[in-house]
C-alpha cells in the first residue's frame, strides 16, 4: 500500500542506487552454515562445540566496518547488521581467550570485544603459564588497527592474488629444489608446536632448504651455556616467590630479561604480611647493574657496576659459594659487599637464588653452576621455557652465504633484519644477490620494501595457532575477528607449497589430536585455551671445569667506556613502533617519552661536556653525544640518570624505525646499529656535540625533598620493632592551637552522611608491590579512550594520562635521610641551600614508584569550585564528570591537590594535527563504545571506570540478585591489568571484600592526607629489607 510507513535503518538507505549497501546486504553472508557434517553425526554432535571459525563468518559490522574504515576516504557512518550474529548482543562483550606471540612477548590473554571489534586486552588469569600482559601486549590490539598494514600480497611492489603469488612461490622453489640449490627459512622464535612440525614436513619437501631462527635480540648465549651444562637448548624457568633471597647481576627480569613475566612471583615473596605473632618477613633483593633498571629500582640493595666488573663479581661469589680460590680485584667496598652477598647466599641455601643478564656464555654457566650449589628451590632447570631459540652463528653464517652467492633464495617471517642485524648493510647486499626473496610481514617495512615477494601477515588476533612456552604446557592461539585485510598466515602458505589442501587450523586440530591431547577434549581444549600435558624435561648436569669457566669472567677488563644496551617497557624491541599509545608511554625510570637517548652518570657527563637543563616553558633539554664504534657512528642525545654505574652508558633498542611508520612516529635513533656480534655491552669512545635537543618529559621534578607524605615507607626492621605511631603516623593540624589527628571529624570543613548503605568503591594501592611497569597507563588508555597528543604537547605538560606512575629519587642515599635533612635545618637562610641541595638525587639513590590517579575524594576540593556543576561526587564514591556541562574553567585542576585532572586543549580526534589512531578511521576500530570520546574545552579525569561499576551492578539486577563478593574486582581497568596484584579495586561496603581486607591493614596511609580530603584511593607504605642476615 501507498500510505504504509517505511522505516529507514541508515541515512546512507536515502541515497538512491548506492552499490556499497545493496552489496553489503546481499552478500554479508554468502555460504550458509555447515550444519550438515556434524548434525548429522551423534557422535560428532556430542563431541562438538560451536565452530569458531564458523562463527566468525557472521560477525557482519566488524568485517564491513573494517572493510570500509580500511578504503580510501572519510567513513563516518557503520552500517548495520542485515542479520545479527547470534552470539553477539549489542551493547554487551565478548570474550575470547587467545595467545600473543609475535617472537618477542609471549602471553596468554583474554581479548575483550564489542559488536565483533576487539577493543581491549585482559590477563588470562586461568592459563598455566605467562598470564599476564606488559605494556606491550596491551597496546598491541592498537597495532591490528594500524592504517599502514599491509593489504595484500605484492611482488615488487605490485598487488597480487594469493593465488598467482602461491603459484609462482612453488614455481620458484620447485626450481631451486630441482637443481639443488640453497635455500634459507629465517624465521622468528614461534615456539609452536604446530608450526614445528610444519616446518619439518616443508624441510622433508624441499630438502635443499634449512631452517635457521632469528630473535632480534639474542639469548643465544644463555642459550649456549644451557645446552653445554644440561644437554638441552632452552632457557630455565625461575620461580621467584620460592627465593628468600635474590642477587642479580644485570638480570633486569622485571623487565624484558629472557621474555620477562616475573613479575607476579617476585612480588609474592615481596609483601611484608604479618604471622601470627605479628611478625613480617619478605625476601631480600640485591641488584648489581650498569644501567638503572626498574629491577634495580626495586631492590633492597643496589650496587652500580660496569658489566666488566660484574664478570669479575660474580666470579668471586661463585669461589665464596663454592670454596674454591678466584682472583680478580675490585675496589675495597665492592669486594667486601660481595663478601657479604656470598655469605647470606649461602645463609638461604636453597631458597637463595643468583640470575645473569651478562651477555657472556662462561657468566650463564657460573650463574646456573652457583644455583645447582645452593640447591636452589627457585631455579626451575626441569621446567624449561622454549620462547627463546635463536642461535648467533647460524645467523652470521647466513648473512655470510647470501653475499658470497652460496645461497640462492631466502624465505624470512617474523623476523627483520634489515632494521635489526647490526651488519645490515651486508644482509641487504646478500638481500640483492638471491634468486628467491620471500618476505612475510604485516607491513611494508624495511626489510619488506627490499623483498621481491611480500606476503601480507595477519595480526595474532585474527590468527590460528598454539603455543609451548614452557615444555609440556600448550596454549591456543585463536582469531577473534575476521582478517582485516587480505593476509594470509605463513603457516597457511607452507601447507599450500606443499601441496595440502589443508588450512592451518585443520592442521593444528589435527596434530593436537594424534601427538599432544592423548583423550582429552579438543573443544575443550580450545574452549579453555590451554593444555597441560604434564610433561617434564629432565635436565641432565653434564661435567665440565667450573673454575675455569670462572676464571674466564677474570679477563674482562675495559679501560673505554662501556655501552649497555638494553630494552625500554614501552617499546621493547620496536617491532610496535607505530603504536601511538607506546610512544607516549613515559619510560618508567626517566619518565620521557617519544625518544631514546644516552643515559650517562653525572660524574661522566662533566667529564666528556654532556648537559641536561631545563628551557623557559621548564621542558627538558640536552647537547648530544656522539657515540663512536669502530667504522659506526651514532649522534644521541643525553639524560643524565641517577643510579648510572661511572664507566657506563645506556641507549635503548627499538627505536629510529624510518619504514612503515607515521611521520610523527619516526623519532630516536637505531641503536641496532651498535649491537655488533648480538653482545648488549660494547666498547666505545663518546664525544660531546654542541646541538640542542628537546625532550618530551612528564616529570621534571625528581626528588621528594624530605616529604614523607607523599611516599611513606620503613626497613623491616623498624616495621618488626616500633609501634605503628613511629613508621605510619597520622597527620595532625592544629584546632585552636591543640595538635588533632586529621581523621578527627572536628577538623572537618564538611559534615559527614553515611556511606555504609549501597556500594562504596575504593582502590588499594601497594607500593610494594608495585614494580612501575605501566601496564595499568595502557590498559587505563584502550578502556577510556585516553587522547595521544604527541611529543610537543607533552613537552607542554598537557599530556592526557589519567593515570600517572611518579617516579622518586633520594637526594641522599636513602628516603629516611632526606627526611633526616630536612628535619635538621636550621634556620631560613640553611634551608634555602639545603632544600636547593636536596632537588638533585643521589648518585645512587634510592628509587619508588607511586600510580596516582583521582583520588575520588569524599570532601573533593575540585567539587566545590565548579561553577556549573560538571563535577560532582556520586553516592558510590565515585567522583563524576559531566562532560557536556564542562565549559573549560579548570577551576577544578587548580583546586586539585593531586594533579590528576587533564584539559583537552585541542580536539584530539578527526584533527589531522594529531595524526594518530583517532583521526583514523580504521584506528578508531579500537574505541570503547560505552565511553564518550571528549571534544575541545572539556576537562577529564579517572573515573574509577564507571561504565565498568555500573555494568556489574546492571548485570546483578537483570539477572534479580545481589552483587557477589569479588565482582567489582576487574571492574577498574589499572586493578585488572595489574600481574603483581599492587592495584585492588572493590566494594567496602562489602566486608568480605579484598578491598575492604586491606584497608584495615596497619600499613595503609593516604596521599596528603593532612589536607583532609577523605580520597578513596589509599596506599600501603613501603618496606624495605636492609636487614643484616
Amino acid at each position: 500500500m501507498e500510505n504504509q510507513k517505511k522505516y529507514w535503518k541508515s541515512e546512507l538507505e536515502l541515497t538512491s542506487n548506492n552499490k556499497t549497501i545493496e552489496n553489503l546486504k546481499n552478500n554479508e553472508f554468502v555460504d550458509q552454515l555447515p550444519t550438515d557434517p556434524f548434525l548429522s553425526d551423534k557422535n560428532t554432535l556430542q563431541q562438538s562445540g560451536t565452530n569458531r571459525r564458523d562463527f566468525l563468518k557472521y560477525l557482519g559490522f566488524s568485517t564491513a566496518a573494517a572493510t570500509l574504515a580500511s578504503c580510501e576516504g572519510p567513513v563516518n557512518r557503520s552500517i548495520p547488521y542485515v542479520l545479527q550474529p547470534e552470539r553477539i548482543i549489542p551493547g554487551l562483550a565478548n570474550y575470547y581467550a587467545t595467545t600473543i606471540a609475535d617472537g618477542f612477548d609471549f602471553s596468554n590473554v583474554l581479548v575483550k570485544t564489542r559488536e565483533g571489534r576487539p577493543i581491549k586486552i585482559e590477563n588470562n588469569s586461568k592459563s598455566k603459564v605467562r598470564c599476564s600482559a606488559n605494556a606491550r601486549v596491551h597496546a598491541s590490539v592498537l597495532s591490528m588497527y594500524d592504517s599502514l598494514r599491509l593489504k595484500t600480497p605484492t611482488i615488487e611492489g605490485k598487488p597480487i592474488p594469493w593465488d598467482d603469488f602461491n603459484g609462482n612461490v612453488i614455481s620458484s622453489l620447485q626450481s631451486l629444489k630441482e637443481k639443488n640449490l640453497p635455500v634459507v627459512l629465517l624465521t622468528q622464535t614461534f615456539a609452536s608446536p604446530s608450526t614445528s612440525k610444519l616446518i619439518f614436513d616443508f624441510l622433508q619437501n624441499y630438502p635443499n632448504v634449512k631452517h635457521v631462527v632469528y630473535d632480534s635480540i639474542s639469548d643465544s648465549k644463555a642459550l649456549d651455556a644451557f645446552e653445554i651444562a644440561y644437554g638441552f637448548r632452552a632457557l630455565p624457568t625461575y620461580d621467584f616467590s620460592a627465593a628468600d633471597y635474590i642477587v642479580s647481576l644485570s638480570a633486569d627480569f622485571l623487565g624484558d630479561w629472557q621474555g620477562g613475566d616475573h613479575d607476579s612471583g617476585y612480588v609474592k615473596g615481596r609483601i611484608p604480611d604479618r604471622n601470627k605473632d605479628g611478625l613480617a618477613s619478605m625476601s631480600k633483593h640485591v641488584q648489581l647493574e650498569s644501567n638503572m633498571s626498574i629491577t634495580g629500582a626495586n631492590a633492597d640493595v643496589r650496587i652500580p657496576l660496569t658489566q666488566s666488573q660484574q664478570k669479575i663479581a660474580l666470579a668471586k661469589i661463585y669461589g665464596y659459594v663454592s670454596g674454591t680460590e678466584v682472583g680478580g680485584k675490585l675496589p675495597t667496598n665492592i669486594e667486601k659487599s660481595l663478601k657479604k652477598i656470598s655469605n647470606e647466599l649461602l645463609s638461604a641455601g636453597s631458597k637463595g637464588l643468583l640470575v645473569t643478564g651478562i651477555d657472556d656464555v662462561d657468566a650463564h654457566i657460573i650463574a646456573n653452576e652457583i644455583n645447582d650449589l645452593l640447591k636452589s628451590e627457585a631455579f626451575k632447570k626441569d621446567e624449561i621455557s622454549l620462547i627463546k631459540s635463536s642461535k648467533d652463528q647460524e645467523v652470521n653464517k647466513l648473512i655470510k652465504d647470501l653475499n658470497s652467492g652460496d645461497l640462492k633464495g631466502i624465505i624470512m617471517a617474523g623476523v627483520n633484519p634489515v632494521y635489526t642485524l647490526p651488519n645490515a648493510d651486508e644482509f641487504v647486499s646478500g638481500l640483492k644477490k638471491a634468486e628467491l626473496s620471500i618476505c612475510f610481514s604485516m607491513k611494508n617495512d624495511e626489510t619488506a620494501s627490499l623483498t621481491k615477494w611480500v606476503a601480507a601477515s595477519p595480526h595474532s588476533l585474527e590468527s590460528w595457532g598454539d603455543n609451548e612456552m614452557v615444555y609440556g604446557k600448550y596454549n591456543l592461539t585463536q582469531p577473534t575477528i575476521r582478517p582485516l585485510f587480505d593476509t594470509m598466515q605463513f603457516q597457511d602458505c607452507l601447507l599450500n607449497w606443499i601441496g595440502s589442501s589443508q588450512g592451518f587450523y585443520d592442521y593444528i586440530k589435527e596434530n593436537w589430536k594424534k601427538n599432544i591431547l592423548n583423550s582429552y577434549s579438543w573443544n575443550q581444549a580450545l574452549h579453555d585455551g590451554y593444555y597441560d600435558s604434564m610433561k617434564t624435561q629432565i635436565s641432565k648436569k653434564r661435567n665440565f671445569d667450573s673454575l675455569k669457566k670462572a676464571n674466564n669472567l677474570l679477563k674482562s677488563n675495559s679501560n673505554e667506556i662501556e655501552l649497555v644496551l638494553y630494552t625500554k617497557t614501552g617499546l621493547g624491541d620496536g617491532q610496535q613502533a607505530n603504536n601511538p599509545w607506546l610512544q607516549e608511554f613515559p619510560d618508567p625510570i626517566t619518565r620521557v617519552s617519544w625518544d631514546n637517548y644516552l643515559t650517562v652518570s653525572k660524574e661522566d657527563a662533566e667529564q666528556i661536556g654532556l648537559k641536561n637543563y631545563n628551557v623557559s616553558n621548564g621542558a627538558l633539554d640536552s647537547n648530544y653525544a656522539l657515540i663512536k664504534l669502530d667504522e659506526e657512528s651514532l649522534k644521541v642525545p643525553v639524560i643524565i640518570q641517577p643510579g648510572q654505574s661511572k664507566g657506563s652508558v645506556g641507549l635503548a633498542f627499538g627505536y629510529g624505525k624510518t619504514k612503515a611508520l607515521k611521520k610523527e612516529m619516526q623519532v630516536g635513533v637505531n641503536a641496532y646499529r651498535l649491537y655488533k656480534n648480538f653482545n648488549l655491552c660494547q666498547n666505545v669512545t663518546i664525544e660531546a656535540v654542541n646541538e640542542n635537543h628537546e625532550f618530551a618529559c612528564v616529570q621534571l621534578h625528581n626528588t621528594l625533598m624530605g616529604r614523607g607524605d607523599i611516599i611513606k615507607e620503613t626497613t623491616l626492621e623498624v616495621f618488626n620493632t616500633k609501634d605503628q605511631k613511629y613508621w605510619n603516623s597520622v597527620p595532625k593540624v592544629s584546632l585552636n592551637h591543640i595538635e588533632t589527628p586529621v581523621t578527627s571529624p572536628d577538623v572537618d570543613l564538611w559534615d559527614e552522611f553515611d556511606r555504609s548503605i549501597g556500594h562504596h568503591f575504593n582502590l588499594s594501592i601497594d607500593l610494594n608491590a608495585c614494580t612501575g611497569c605501566g601496564a595499568c597507563v595502557i590498559a587505563c588508555h584502550a578502556e577510556n579512550n585516553v587522547p595521544v597528543v604527541g611529543k610537543t604537547e607533552v613537552r607542554k605538560s598537557r599530556d592526557m594520562h589519567w593515570l600517572r606512575i611518579d617516579r622518586y629519587y633520594s637526594s641522599e642515599k636513602t628516603f629516611e635521610d632526606d627526611i633526616e635533612t630536612k628535619e635538621n635545618i636550621s634556620g631560613i637562610s640553611e634551608s634555602l641551600s639545603v632544600f636547593g641541595e636536596m632537588e638533585n638525587p643521589a648518585d645512587n639513590p634510592q628509587v619508588v614508584f607511586q600510580p596516582v590517579m583521582c583520588q575520588h575524594c569524599n570532601h573533593a576540593p575540585c567539587e566545590t569550585v565548579c561553577p556549573v556543576a560538571a563535577t560532582s561526587h556520586g553516592r558510590q564514591g565515585q567522583n563524576h564528570m559531566a562532560y557536556n556541562r564542562c565549559i573549560g574553567t579548570r577551576y577544578c585542576a587548580n583546586n586539585c591537590p593531586y594533579k590528576v585532572r587533564r584539559f583537552n586543549w585541542f580536539l584530539y580526534n578527526n584533527n589531522d594535527e594529531f595524526n594518530f589512531n583517532m583521526n583514523d578511521d580504521l584506528g578508531k576500530m579500537v574505541l570503547n563504545p560505552d565511553v564518550v570520546v571528549r571534544s575541545r574545552g572539556v576537562m577529564e579525569k579517572c573515573s574509577f571506570c564507571i561504565q565498568s561499576t555500573q555494568a556489574v551492578i546492571l548485570k546483578a539486577k537483570n539477572e534479580g540478585r545481589q552483587v557477589k563478593t569479588g565482582e567489582f574486582n576487574d571492574a577498574c581497568a589499572c586493578s585488572a591489568a595489574c600481574s603483581t596484584g599492587a592495584m585492588k579495586f572493590g566494594d567496602i561496603n562489602d566486608k568480605q571484600s579484598e578491598v575492604s581486607v586491606l584497608k584495615e591493614k596497619d600499613r595503609v596511609y593516604h596521599l596528603l592526607e593532612y589536607v583532609g580530603t577523605k580520597p578513596n584511593v589509599f596506599y600501603h607504605l613501603k618496606v624495605r629489607n636492609t636487614d643484616e642476615s
